[in-house]
């Protein structure tokens, strides 16, 4: 894949965004702190308000106090390195899907291993999403099956293979039996968790469709895909409550955007979404109008891999050559600055 082989070049005048998008640069205040990974950061999410959970080629799922920098636990358990981190905001319970084809759950007082495995797929899980109770997973593979398991037994409860889906990320819709899954086969398929049968099938991108992410009300997608020179490298919303063609682009990065969120409504004067790029920048974008109003060159960080919210004012992204970064936002326009790398 190409989150796995694609190198950004670091000559910052490349990324520079038009001319009516602010560009920031980090702040020469940032606070350095000890790397939480000691190899590239392939994915991460928030845990809690004040803890993050990371995984890395380093094969290590560690926990970190994203407001000190500070890495806390370190959870060792895969062969190979992590593909992916899924969690609920506020409960103790995390997963991790890796290269060596499997899913772990761990639990963030246990200081033994992991709580639980999920072993059944053939090749790389790309693909996590838990249940807003904790007691259902949803896996995907490049092996072109999604599994659907319970989190209690380990025990796969059913499986579904569509051909030449290679699942690529899944995210859970809240308040419904669905999940949103986006696929290197350029599509994306809303799945019905009930039966593990796809509801719903998006029309098709030109480019491999790499991240997705659900808004908090559950009525809208955002979706990223590949690319290179500017083409592709785009991210898209989608209406989830009817089976229309896209609702907006938002188009400006110059190499694939890995990753694509939404970011939290009521705080900034109107919504907002941010994307990450292998072209070492984030992105802030009018969610309705597709309007790029701020762009953060993180020179030296190599390809971006990952975005996560924290709270109303934080955003934390992962990077391949300088781990991860913690990033603060204005209120009102959501203008980026580096606060912190660990």
């Amino acid at each position: 894949m190409g989150i796995f082989q694609s190198k950004a070049k670091r000559n910052s005048s490349k990324y520079r965004a038009d001319n009516h998008v602010e560009e920031c640069h980090p702040a020469q205040t940032t606070q350095q702190q000890s790397r939480a990974h000691n190899e590239a950061v392939t994915y991460i999410a928030a845990l809690k308000s004040d803890l993050c959970i990371s995984g890395g080629k380093d094969k290590a799922v560690v926990v970190s106090n994203w407001r000190t920098g500070t890495a806390l636990k370190r959870f060792v358990g895969h062969d190979r390195e992590v593909s992916k981190i899924s969690c609920v905001f506020g409960s103790n319970r995390f997963f991790s899907a890796s290269r060596d084809k499997t899913v772990l759950m761990w639990d963030l007082h246990c200081k033994a291993g992991s709580a639980q495995k999920f072993h059944g797929h053939h090749l790389i899980v790309t693909g996590l999403a838990v249940s807003p109770d904790c007691t259902q997973l949803l896996s995907g593979s490049r092996d072109n099956t999604v599994c659907k398991w319970d989190v209690e037994s380990g025990q796969c409860l059913h499986r579904a293979a569509v051909s030449r889906n290679l699942v690529t990320h899944m995210c859970w819709v809240p308040g419904e039996s669905c999940v949103v899954q986006t696929s290197e086969d350029k599509t994306t398929r809303v799945w019905d968790t009930r039966n593990l049968q796809v509801a719903h099938l998006f029309p098709m991108k030109q480019y491999i469709q790499m991240h997705c992410d659900v808004s908090e009300d559950g009525n809208y997608c955002l979706t990223s895909s590949n690319g290179f020179g500017g083409q592709g490298c785009e991210a898209t919303l989608w209406d989830l409550r009817q089976s229309r063609d896209k609702v907006c682009e938002y188009k400006g990065h110059l190499q694939s955007t890995t990753s694509c969120i939404f970011l939290p409504k009521d705080t900034y004067d109107s919504p907002l979404v941010a994307t990450a790029s292998h072209d070492c920048t984030v992105k802030v974008w009018e969610r309705d109008t597709g309007a790029c109003v701020n762009s953060l060159f993180l020179d030296g960080s190599g390809p971006l891999s990952s975005l996560a919210v924290c709270d109303n004012a934080s955003i934390l992204c992962a990077s391949f050559n300088s781990g991860i970064h913690s990033l603060h936002m204005e209120r009102g326009r959501g203008a980026l600055q580096q606060v912190a790398q660990f």
